[in-house]
């Protein structure tokens, strides 16, 4: 490897869907793996294999179908763990990663694990050992590293590459770190272990945003020996999330001239949709003033702003936005578009469907073109992301009527089908606080379930009156899971009933529903 290439370690659907409330399916975390592919990020980190069944589905699936990345597998210095990983990302071959953790700093050895630094070091060099038995590519993390002592971190770094490691991660777990002291260790770290300066091992880093410092932290790194930034697409995480992706990758060109000439393989184009598609996957929307990929970050409303950029874009943009990924729509399609012109878009747009899933698609898209003029990408990209998130489906939308005005007594009128039932559609109805209240409380007496929303966003997916409106809401069903639900249509009622719909089915698919008592009106 060339010393100014940095590579990019993305963990969007590991660390990335840790987030409360961003569980993903299987198809959802593939769609989001094969545009990490199209992004030509180097590794993917795929999940925990050993935590469930789910998780280790999912890596191994990608590890069989994806091509181009390193596929990784996270697991503790466990044999158990470490066997899952493995025998997850056995389809990658080559490009297969396990990816080996264990805790070392202070507070960590003594609160958390009880155990001393000779254990701590035994447990590690055993755990990539074990984890070299079933891949060549290992990687070893000192959990809490940034708050490791320096002369314990060196030793650790020495042992587990004495013992096969080809990757030695330094976290900042827990947001801890600032730049120049976080680069300071990593320079240590670079000097004192010969493996990081001949190439036979390589130091990366994994910083989180507790401080707001995540990206900073890296970009320090970087400049201090570090050649692998592992970041999420959006920054998305636990708490208050990881590195963000787009903002390393955008920070390393656009500042080429004080980053030393690094470079990474990502193709920046596919930024922007990379941050779409994980958006309405993971239900995580974007905030508009957000770097590179929010809405606002290429809008200039000042006059003087505004002029400058008509005269020379250079005045105001440090980044063609073109070059992230920001354009001009396609031609949007009409109703009178057929199941081919669909398709075409579609593979257009970096979707793998299948001829069920475009028919699928196509009779929903035929109902969206009734009702409004053009049906744009966004409009697309919507009905995918519902599509994908479909679970098994308990109950359908049949019917539904809501009354509502500032004069007025909200209510609505529901009527549900049951999958399987011979029984007629099920008919509610509900008064609420507003319409999606009234919507809910006629759902929850037919379902017999009740769901508390927790979270709700509405946002327009295209443009123009008619705008197809996408709905993303989290709710609790009394086990203390947040459960997402989305839904889209062109009324915005109706698509808060959708996406409610698919996060009863979603908890009722779960197997941990109990029908709740509700009283009838």
């Amino acid at each position: 490897m060339k010393n100014d290439r940095i590579l990019i370690f993305d963990t969007t659907l590991r660390d990335g869907e840790q987030c409360p409330g961003a569980s993903m399916n299987l198809r959802e975390k593939l769609e989001i793996a094969r545009q990490l592919a199209r992004l030509k990020v180097d590794v993917i980190e795929g999940g925990f294999p050993v935590i469930s069944d789910g998780d280790f589905e999912a890596v191994h699936t990608i590890a069989k179908e994806i091509k181009g990345p390193i596929i990784c597998g996270l697991a503790r210095c466990v044999p158990k763990d470490i066997d899952a990983a493995g025998e997850a990302v056995k389809p990658a071959g080559k490009r297969g990663r396990v990816h080996v953790f264990l805790a070392t700093s202070k507070i960590h050895r003594e609160f958390k694990l009880g155990k001393a630094q000779d254990e701590i070091l035994r447990l590690a060099v055993d755990g990539v050992k074990r984890a070299k038995g079933w891949v060549e590519d290992v990687e070893f993390s000192p959990e809490d590293g940034s708050r490791t002592e320096p002369d314990f971190l060196i030793q650790v770094c020495k042992a587990v590459i004495a013992a096969g490691a080809t990757t030695v991660n330094i976290p900042d777990t827990v947001g801890w770190a600032v730049p120049e002291q976080y680069a300071a260790l990593i320079g240590q770290l670079h000097a004192a272990v010969p493996e990081f300066r001949n190439g036979k091992a390589i130091i990366s880093v994994h910083c989180h945003n507790d401080l707001g410092l995540a990206v900073a932290n890296s970009l320090a790194a970087v400049r201090a020996g570090a050649r692998q930034v592992e970041c999420t697409v959006n920054g998305i995480g636990e708490r208050a999330g990881n590195a963000a992706l787009e903002e390393i990758v955008m920070a390393l060109k656009t500042r080429s001239d004080f980053y030393g000439g690094f470079e990474c393989g990502v193709v920046a184009r596919e930024i922007v949709k990379s941050s779409r598609l994980v958006s309405r996957m993971s239900g995580l929307i974007v905030q508009r003033s957000k770097a590179i990929v929010g809405e606002n970050a290429f809008a200039h409303s000042s006059g003087i702003h505004q002029d400058g950029i008509l005269k020379k874009r250079e005045t105001y943009e440090i980044m063609d936005p073109q070059e992230v990924g920001w354009g001009v729509t396609e031609l949007p399609l009409t109703k009178h578009s057929g199941r081919a012109a669909v398709a075409v878009r579609l593979k257009h747009l970096g979707f793998k469907m299948t001829e069920a899933d475009v028919n699928a698609l196509f009779a929903q898209f035929k109902e969206i073109g009734d009702k409004k003029k053009f049906v744009y990408d966004e409009d697309l990209i919507a009905l995918v992301g519902g599509h994908l998130t479909e679970v098994p489906e308990t109950w359908s939308l049949d019917y539904l009527s809501v009354t509502a005005g500032n004069h007025t007594v909200p209510t609505a009128t529901v009527r549900l089908r049951k999958a399987g039932a011979k029984d007629a559609a099920q008919q509610e109805a509900a008064i609420g606080d507003g319409p999606v209240d009234a919507v809910v409380k006629a759902m929850d007496r037919i379902t017999r379930v009740r769901g508390q929303l927790k979270d709700y966003s509405l946002r327009a997916v295209s443009q123009g009156e008619d705008a197809m409106g996408e709905v993303t809401l989290k709710a609790d069903f009394g086990d203390g899971e947040l459960l997402t639900g989305k839904g889209a249509s062109t009324d915005v009622i109706e698509a808060s009933a959708r996406a409610y719909l698919n996060a009863v089915n979603r908890h009722l698919s779960s197997g941990r529903a109990k029908p709740t008592d509700l009283p009838h009106p």
